[in-house]
């Protein structure tokens, strides 16, 4: 039977793991927050580059000359850390239904995977994987390592022609919750060129270049590519935050019920030894008379 010693050991204890989690509920909710910001930030910069691909794409070659790529290169983001409940559960869950898209039937596999966590259960999935990266710890890192991101995919692209590239990621849905995201990289999908390039100049006179078409329009996919990927672990970064917050919402209920039903104990242990007390107080003093 326990002591009340070691209920009230037991209650600090919990009392102080309601305070851990209290904390990083709050550190979760605060990253939400900067990491969406992150991502809205670029807004006006994907705009530019939007206005940039609007005045090159008309008439341009790639729009109607398009081949099926015969290998598939899968980005796909989990995460480093734990205590986020299903998140890489369930974007692997859902590369596992993409996958059996007809469209990507026969095409050769490649899967890069960001993210320790993620890595073990990619690998019980789909077997050996060919890239495995850790995400950014800041929004202020997100840069350089979607720099490194873009260098790997040059060199990786040149020795090999012919390739999709798709990226997978959660995204954060409102509140604590989050959904998962398909985003095509590469090669660009006609249906948004066509529309891209099909609206009309949003000003006056329309724009003028001096590089030639061809250069201008793979400068400013790589822009694209930039900002995908930033915001993709933007994105990422915060739903995974959102599933952390949505654990530790779930921790904080479990253990206040549990505080509430150890204080009752322990109340009640502490009443039980100061009765016994009295009893024995009252017994001594009437044996003394």
């Amino acid at each position: 039977m326990q002591t009340l010693q070691e209920m009230e050991r037991k209650l600090k204890n919990t009392g102080d793991l309601h305070t851990v989690v209290r904390t990083m509920k709050s550190l979760a909710a605060v990253n939400i927050r900067q990491y969406e910001e992150a991502n809205r930030s670029l807004k006006e910069y994907f705009r530019t580059v939007e206005l940039g691909l609007r005045a090159v794409l008309p008439s341009h070659p790639l729009m109607n000359s398009r081949q099926k790529p015969l290998k598939t290169l899968f980005l796909v983001f989990g995460s480093d850390q734990g205590m986020a409940g299903r998140f890489n559960e369930a974007i692997i869950e859902y590369v596992h239904n993409v996958l059996r898209d007809q469209d990507l039937k026969g095409s050769q596999r490649q899967f890069w995977v960001f993210g320790s966590k993620a890595q073990s259960l990619m690998e019980e999935s789909f077997g050996r994987l060919d890239q495995t990266l850790g995400l950014p710890t800041s929004v202020e890192s997100i840069v350089s390592r979607v720099q490194q991101v873009l260098l790997l995919l040059a060199g990786h692209l040149e020795k090999q022609a012919g390739f999709r590239l798709i990226l997978f990621h959660n995204s954060p849905s409102g509140g604590a919750s989050y959904q998962q995201t398909r985003i095509n990289l590469l090669p660009p999908d006609n249906l948004w060129l066509q529309d891209l390039g099909g609206r009309d100049w949003p000003g006056r006179q329309l724009p003028f270049y001096t590089l030639p078409r061809e250069k201008l329009f793979r400068a400013l996919i790589g822009e694209y590519l930039f900002v995908a990927l930033f915001r993709g672990f933007a994105a990422s970064l915060a739903a995974e935050n959102a599933a952390r917050l949505a654990s530790m919402q779930r921790a904080e209920k479990n253990i206040e019920e549990a505080l509430g039903e150890l204080t009752k104990k322990f109340h009640s242990m502490r009443q039980n030894v100061i009765s016994e007390e009295l009893f024995d107080v009252i017994s001594g003093f009437e044996a003394l008379s």
